[in-house]
């Protein structure tokens, strides 16, 4: 049994106000004897426009963001979970190619270096985000096999929100991976929606299946109040794997507000923790800014869960789920090519 905590922030275009936030949860974290400390999706900042987004995004190595929380995870033994946006160079896409990727990134190669940035602007290439979440491990190393890439883009024309106008997609899930808690396997946000990309990590991964789930978000607070804990709660159960959910929370700037209420779920669907989130509001339907304020003590918060790899090892000798793949199609196996 080990400890995992969640931390809950609400992010602005404030970088160094952001890794205030997650520098303090890091510290909190360790001193409740927590192995991993899960943070929100975007967690380096939420800005204010398209503009200002792709603007404040930096390379990974270059990251005063980044190297902020690889010091903060050396300095007290802690891994961390994060998201955050890593400019990349993309070209508009072949025709007749995939519908959800008008753009690919710019000869394929890996996410953009300040150089590459510069350059993209004077050729075919536009500069796009990766919305990624990165695993740093308790020496402060960011181990490259937990470099997952968004695959589902937020487009919610309701609020506003357009994730694909700036954001590139990802192309693949990413195999699950050792932390000190268990396997993990990463998603994030939209990706909740879609019951195969957990399926797929927890019941076809090779040469291990995940153990542990994680769904770093940011989501909004009419989606929050009608759809967050039933569908995290119906991806633990059908995926019969510890769920993690670490959320932001509360008014990022005039027009954004999150949801809030970070979540840990068991195996069989149990709440193990909930965070606090948005309160008010005289239309709980509304998108816009009158949606309500986070509770007070919601920013800021920490919530501790205990995974026990033997719920996870009970529940699935109780009630083994046996595909009927003879009647319909099984999910491609996601293979480790290191392992």
């Amino acid at each position: 049994m080990a400890i995992a905590a969640i931390g809950q922030i609400c992010s602005t275009a404030s970088v160094a106000h952001n890794l205030e936030q997650c520098v303090s949860l890091v510290r909190r974290a360790a001193a409740a004897g927590a192995k991993v400390l899960f943070l929100p999706e975007a967690s380096d900042y939420i800005a204010t426009s398209p503009e200002q987004a792709l603007a404040l995004a930096q390379p990974v190595d270059e990251s005063p963001f980044v190297l902020g929380l690889q010091s903060a995870a050396a300095q007290h033994g802690v891994a961390v979970h994060v998201g955050i946006h890593v400019p990349v160079a993309v070209t508009a896409a072949a025709a007749g190619s995939n519908p959800v990727m008008p753009t690919v990134r710019s000869e394929g190669g890996p996410p953009a270096t300040a150089t590459a940035v510069a350059v993209a602007s004077t050729a075919a290439a536009v500069t796009k985000l990766l919305n990624r979440t990165i695993y740093i491990d308790p020496a402060g190393k960011i181990a490259p096999h937990g470099n997952y890439d968004k695959l589902h883009l937020f487009d919610y024309a309701a609020a506003g929100l357009r994730e694909s106008a700036q954001t590139q997609a990802g192309t693949a899930l990413l195999p699950p991976y050792t932390t000190p808690l268990g396997r993990l396997g990463s998603l994030t946000c939209f990706d909740l929606r879609f019951p195969e990309p957990a399926i797929a990590l927890a019941h076809y991964a090779k040469p291990a299946p995940a153990q542990i789930i994680t769904y770093p978000s940011a989501f909004t607070v009419p989606t929050g109040r009608a759809h967050w804990e039933v569908l995290l709660r119906a991806r633990a159960i059908e995926s019969q794997c510890y769920v993690v959910a670490a959320a932001q929370v509360g008014r990022h700037n005039a027009k954004r507000v999150s949801y809030g209420r970070s979540l840990a779920v068991d195996p069989w669907g149990k709440v193990l923790c909930r965070l606090g989130g948005v309160v008010g509001g005289e239309d709980e339907n509304a998108t816009g800014p009158d949606v309500g304020s986070a509770e007070e003590g919601a920013e800021g918060q920490l919530g501790l869960v205990d995974i026990d790899l033997s719920v996870w090892e009970g529940v699935r000798e109780r009630l083994p789920l046996i595909r009927r793949t003879d009647v319909y199609p099984a999910l491609d196996t996601i293979e480790d090519s290191e392992a």
